[in-house]
């Protein structure tokens, strides 16, 4: 079974990135990655196109139109 994440944070090293993951238990693992491995974690999540539509400060315009579209 998977761990479940607690908090994740991305830190600037001299040669890189830093991708520091805690989970519920409070354990940290650590990987190195380079700038092109960060981009593509945020392009992944962006890719993943999740919204909140109980709460309108997380809508952008395209998402408010697609709430108004399935109304």
């Amino acid at each position: 079974m998977p761990k479940v994440l607690s908090q994740f944070s991305i830190t600037q090293e001299a040669d890189g990135y830093v991708l520091h993951v805690e989970d519920e238990d409070g354990d940290t693992t650590e990987y190195s990655a380079t700038l092109d491995q960060i981009d593509d974690i945020a392009i992944a999540i962006e890719d993943l196109d999740v919204v909140d539509e109980d709460d309108p400060a997380l809508l952008d315009a395209d998402d408010e139109e697609r709430t108004e579209d399935e109304d």
